[in-house]
């Protein structure tokens, strides 16, 4: 009997407790409501600063007629899940901040909610859907074992923050005030105070909205590897290393692809080897419209894309893939309530100060939302986690954006570090800069001697490719100084990273020239460069035991 009493008590109780609840939260949502009601009803002659001392003073009625019941307290706030997101967290936590990330992806055109960046194109044939049995490719295979990847990452990032006791927040987040976040979660509303915030949440490719039916019917590079069909025949839109990774990845595969590019490849990085790279992928079968854009794509009865373009030809695709560059996604972000500055414009970003604060000293910015740096997940990932190291360590050591390495993952990739010669020009004169460089074919094309594209032949002799390989240094005449590496090559990534770092040393050609060298490599061209730019000599090597000498 006893026992029944105590029951029937307890879920009395736990009535009247679900009531209280369920009346707190809706007097929660009547007090929001009337809270924006008020700041909607605001004079507009009203100056800054009185608009700012309302807002205030609601706010501190708000903390105290909602119990404080969804009010925290932060010492680091980050928006953005990823790389530089991820590493300035979790960095932070484990220096004994308390820390929140909060981590929403907005949708591309298509539904994708994670791209993969150049990760696919360093992924092994083995693993994306080749057959070696009967020598065939399976699309959905490749598929199944990208996205699988892609999940698992998520899965451990989400881990690892957990691990170092970072509160993760599946979540938008926007800025309230200068030092407020505030999201929703369901029905509720919670704010967040904190001592500093960063914003690290990178960007997403686009596509033009001016293009008759391009956001209808064309993908993005994230879509690429979530679509359920083979891509088929496929046109790239953008001369940028993402597009050119996306069709080298593509062409490797065997299907026809053909880049539209507005100007030129690879805006920013030497011209040479920009140049040298494309009449590679040219020679591999790959196609270009150069200064040629769709203006117009309309889906036929069979499924396939008719495009036409800006110099009144027409073609039919599988699929149109828009690889023309990334926007900060900061539209929801509020960030005028937390006075952070942007740069406006097309490409809309966060301005950032020397040390990644903004405008707001306690905000902070990095990776591809920050206006000025390198869309690079590597140095997000350095800068957030010296970031975190200044605000809870003591460190004093800025982040290094000078001397960053670069690779294109297309099929014969190219690593630089430094300066182009264009930039090495424009910057100490042109007086001054000396190149040294040279062209060749590597030990396996030689060997395998690489068939041209036929219809890149100039004649019915015209069979082999040209020499893949472009080794080339920029150097300060004035004092032997390396200023610039160039590397176009098999796995030029792995070559650079040892480059980059005599690069911030300070390495000078005769350095370079009094290395011994491992050989037969492509690297060991590097270290006997004898032949200079302007000197009129032929760079090109017609015979060679890869980039060294043989005797």
């Amino acid at each position: 009997m006893r026992r029944e009493q105590l029951a029937i008590q307890k879920k009395q109780k736990t009535i009247r407790f679900n009531a209280l609840q369920k009346q707190r939260l809706e007097a929660k949502k009547q007090l929001i409501l009337k809270y924006k009601a008020a700041i909607d009803k605001q004079n507009e002659d009203e100056t800054d600063s009185e608009r700012e001392n309302y807002v205030l003073q609601k706010f501190k009625d708000l903390l105290i007629m909602n119990e404080q019941n969804n009010i925290s307290e932060y010492d680091f706030v980050v928006i953005g899940g990823g790389s530089g997101g991820l590493a300035a967290a979790k960095e932070a936590s484990l220096l004994n901040a308390k820390v929140i990330l909060f981590d929403y992806v907005t949708e591309s055109t298509q539904g994708t909610k994670w791209g993969l960046g150049g990760l696919a194109n360093r992924l092994s044939a083995y693993a994306l859907g080749w057959s070696f049995e009967s020598v065939s490719f399976n699309w959905l295979r490749c598929r199944e074992t990208i996205t699988n990847y892609i999940k698992s990452l998520n899965f451990s990032y989400r881990n690892g923050l957990r691990n170092a006791g970072v509160t993760y927040v599946n979540a938008l987040a926007s800025f309230y005030d200068e030092n407020t976040i505030i999201y929703q979660k369901k029905d509720e509303i919670f704010y967040v105070r904190f001592k500093y915030a960063l914003v690290a949440v990178g960007g997403r490719p686009f596509i033009p909205k001016n293009i008759k039916g391009a956001l209808k019917y064309a993908i993005t590079s994230d879509d690429l590897f979530w679509t359920k069909t083979p891509p088929g025949k496929t046109l790239v839109v953008g001369g940028s290393y993402i597009a050119l990774e996306c069709a080298g990845f593509l062409m490797e595969l065997g299907y026809d692809v053909t880049i539209s590019v507005r100007s030129v490849l690879l805006r920013g990085f030497d011209r040479q080897c920009a140049e040298k790279l494309g009449s590679i992928m040219q020679q591999l079968g790959c196609t270009f419209l150069m200064k040629v854009l769709p203006v117009k794509i309309d889906k036929l009865e069979n499924e396939k894309l008719m495009v036409e373009f800006s110099d009144g030809s027409k073609e039919i695709y599988d699929t149109v893939l828009y690889a023309a560059g990334r926007r900060a996604q900061l539209e929801k972000l509020n960030l005028k309530k937390a006075h952070v500055d942007v740069s406006g414009g097309e490409v809309n970003k966060i301005r950032v100060n020397s040390d990644d604060s903004t405008s707001n000293p306690n905000i902070f910015a990095i990776g591809d939302c920050a206006h000025g740096r390198p869309e690079l997940t590597p140095t997000a990932i350095k800068a957030g986690e010296t970031l975190a190291r200044r605000l809870f360590n003591d460190s004093n050591i800025l982040m290094n954006y000078s001397l960053v390495p670069t690779v294109v993952f297309t099929p014969i990739e190219y690593g630089c570090v430094g300066f182009s010669e264009e930039m090495a020009c424009e910057v100490i004169g042109k007086e001054n800069v000396q190149v040294y460089l040279s062209e060749f074919k590597g030990v396996l094309s030689s060997a395998t001697k690489w068939p041209k594209f036929e219809e890149c032949r100039s004649d019915e002799y015209d069979e082999e490719m040209e020499p893949e390989n472009l080794s080339k240094l920029v150097i300060d005449k004035r004092n032997g100084k390396v200023l610039g590496f160039h590397c176009v090559a098999f796995n030029a990534g792995e070559t650079t990273h040892g480059y980059a770092l005599a690069l911030s040393k300070g390495v000078t050609k005769q350095d370079f020239d009094n290395l011994i060298c491992i050989h037969p490599t492509d690297a060991e061209s590097f270290h006997i460069l004898d032949v200079e730019k302007s000197s009129g000599v032929s760079w090109v090597k017609s015979g060679s035991c890869g980039g060294g000498k043989c005797g």
